[in-house]
């Protein structure tokens, strides 16, 4: 049974750059107040007419240059994002029409801060099974645009941003590749982290005048509760992948967990006793990019050498629904 690996990554953030100082002409904040919350000094925010999609492009030619493969050699394409090009077709079929894949299958999925690690799971399931040798994933978001750049949007538009992560999914016989992928959900929790308009429950239109005046088209949090779990589930899911694999957190060369807010990633660093340099972080640069966040980071961190042959990479990821994930790699 072939074993699947990451053979190439890529990444990329529109180049408008957007810091706290800039957020703060829109709404009552400081840049003191946002970096001591979140960690984060600057997000990146694409420009109009510019779609997850358009963002996918070039992080994937990167992807696709580092794993030294061709366009014709992708066998199946999984594009997870919160905020496709469109409600359809999926920004998956966009991309394959963009950049001239085969007319191969393209699965959109939509599991918000967890969704690429979701998609990692179903690309571990096709590669071991044989049904595909080369898998395109990408985690790719436009949140700028639901966010409420007003004193009362605060607390969540100063948090994302926008950008885009790649990694190409392979067969390979060679004793390397995903060890395990772990999937959780629970829905009673979905007004703690949700976009409801427009809504196909909202009746016809999908989203009136009256839903627009109520805000209903940005994305609300409520922080504290999203927090509280937060720093509960990524801990017990890195533990569950750990234990999968008989490994302890000794064991993990580098943990890249979701960019929610500074704060959780330090939190479970405590909780797990991991040291500084088994963790990685660049929220302070990008913010929250949702599903991107964990493939911008894994291709930094392999740009920058901090990842060698033989390793131990743990994702963990927890978002909107709840849902929370994790996968533990042999690089």
């Amino acid at each position: 049974m072939p074993n699947p690996y990451i053979s190439g990554t890529g990444f990329f953030l529109p180049p408008r750059v957007v810091t706290n100082d800039d957020l703060s002409k829109y709404m009552d904040t400081t840049d003191e107040w946002i970096q001591e919350r979140t960690g984060i000094k600057e997000r990146c925010y694409v420009d109009a007419g510019v779609g997850s999609s358009d963002l996918a492009i070039p992080a994937t030619e990167q992807a696709l240059k580092a794993a030294d493969l061709q366009v014709g050699d992708i066998d199946f394409i999984i594009f997870a994002t919160s905020t496709p090009d469109f409600y359809a077709p999926g920004s998956g079929c966009l991309l394959q029409d963009k950049m001239g894949f085969n007319e191969i299958g393209a699965l959109d999925i939509r599991v918000q801060c967890s969704g690429f690690l979701y998609g990692l799971s179903i690309a571990e399931q096709y590669i071991k099974t044989g049904v595909f040798e080369n898998i395109l994933l990408i985690g790719a978001e436009v949140q700028s645009t639901a966010m409420d750049l007003t004193d009362e949007g605060r607390d969540t538009a100063v948090i994302f941003g926008d950008g885009a992560g790649t990694a190409i999914i392979s067969a390979t016989e060679e004793d390397r590749g995903i060890l395990s992928t772990h999937m959780h959900s629970e829905g009673k929790y979905l007004k703690e982290l949700w976009l409801e308009s427009p809504a196909s429950n909202a009746g016809h239109p999908r989203i009136t005048s009256e839903d627009l005046d109520k805000g209903k088209q940005y994305l609300k949090m409520n922080g504290r509760e999203v927090f509280r779990h937060a720093v509960t589930r990524f801990p017990e899911v890195i533990n569950e992948c750990l234990e999968k694999n008989n490994l302890t957190t000794d064991d993990i060369d580098l943990l890249i967990p979701h960019q929610a807010n500074l704060r959780i990633t330090q939190m479970v660093q405590k909780r797990l006793g991991l040291k500084d340099d088994q963790i990685f972080s660049n929220i302070h640069k990008y913010g929250n990019t949702t599903a991107a966040t964990i493939p911008i980071a894994l291709s930094e961190a392999v740009n920058a050498g901090k990842i060698s042959n033989g390793d131990i990479v743990v994702f963990a990821a927890f978002g909107s629904g709840f849902t929370w994930a994790s996968a533990a790699i042999k690089w």
